[in-house]
């Protein structure tokens, strides 16, 4: 892929980024808010080690076509070896990698990834560096994190990541201690005036007003939203609520690219959250199948899914798979790493 997201960065405008959101930024959702004026999507974080060692982790985790761009697969990634391999398996699929440090739930925590990696700036310097010197640009290798309690730790790692060639940083405004809490502006703010390469601003992004204000008053390069454009897909270009057509389009898009059950209700669930009535709501939340769930629709709104077919065919990747030990092991489903689907996803992905 060819789209240059340091270009894209450097233009004196918001760069508006929808967030990887634990089993919700898939290529159906990143479909649909590329259609609202969403300039750059991130994958889900998907746990590399897996990626790397099971072509059935691989099917579940990564799907894209040639509309899919420009596109960032983010990793959980604890050593050089399994950053490295998936980096370069899904490189000529996307524009970038992404290395989370900064997801705070206790799994990961446990496992050695996400924010636990904000204590191991030597690993994640190394990570970094490996994968920037093995693919070239424009192809960029950045880094999510979230604020250390030090605000002046938190800038020693993010000079030590600049040194070692990121690309860009993405500095999600709260502690891993943090949840509903408002974001830290002024730890933000002294992070960009400490750094030279671009960042991304992510947290309380809920509307375009407020992705504006934080894009004004951070001075970074881009915003990102994760719960704000889950409820509302259609926030970058301008509306309060989901609008109907945004509805529409879900539908249409999952009935062109086969979509699971659950994901196609869950995000549904989200985008009606604040136009139905409390009554209608609860009733909607609970129907069990495709069937119900589009019988409402109809009546509710009198919309119905319509085939696509503008929308491209899915690419068939073709990973160069490492010749390593891994090849045959198996994976843990994701319910063995006390992941929920309905859990905490906002609190860092």
């Amino acid at each position: 892929m060819s789209i240059d997201i340091l270009e894209m960065l450097k233009e004196p405008r918001l760069v508006k980024v929808c967030a990887p959101m634990v089993r919700y930024s898939k290529l159906q959702f990143r479909t649909l808010v590329r259609q609202y004026d969403c300039d750059i999507c991130f994958t889900p974080m998907i746990l590399a080690d897996s990626f790397v060692q099971s072509a059935k982790a691989r099917d579940n985790e990564f799907s894209s076509n040639e509309g899919d761009e420009p596109l960032i697969v983010q990793f959980a990634a604890k050593n050089v070896h399994d950053f490295l391999n998936a980096a370069e398996m899904v490189a000529p699929y996307c524009n970038g990698v992404d290395l989370n440090c900064g997801c705070p739930q206790r799994w990961a925590l446990k496992e050695g990834y996400g924010a636990d990696l904000l204590k191991k700036p030597d690993l994640v310097k190394d990570l970094i560096y490996q994968v920037r010197n093995r693919i070239s640009n424009p192809f960029t290798v950045s880094v999510k994190i979230r604020l250390l309690k030090d605000i002046y730790k938190t800038i020693e790692f993010c000079r030590i990541l600049e040194k070692a060639g990121v690309s860009f940083l993405t500095v999600h405004a709260r502690t891993p201690d943090m949840r509903n809490e408002p974001i830290d502006l002024d730890s933000l703010k002294l992070v960009r005036d400490s750094v030279k390469l671009p960042l991304i601003a992510n947290g309380d992004v809920k509307n375009l007003e407020s992705a504006e204000k934080l894009y004004r008053e951070s001075n970074c390069e881009g915003v990102m939203s994760a719960k704000g454009i889950l409820t509302n897909p259609g926030l970058f270009s301008g509306h309060s609520v989901t609008p109907l057509n945004c509805v529409q389009d879900w539908l249409d898009i999952t009935s062109t690219i086969p979509t699971q059950f659950i994901c196609f209700h869950h995000h549904l669930v989200f985008m009606l959250e604040k136009i139905l009535p409390k009554k209608s709501r609860m009733f909607f939340n609970n129907l069990q199948n495709k069937t119900t769930v589009l019988e409402f629709l109809k009546d509710t709104y009198g919309i119905k899914p319509n085939i696509n077919p503008k929308l491209l065919e899915l690419t068939k990747c073709i990973f160069n798979i490492p010749n390593t030990k891994y090849n045959m092991c198996t994976v843990k489903d994701d319910d063995d790493l006390n992941i929920n689907f309905l859990g905490n996803i906002f609190a860092e992905s």
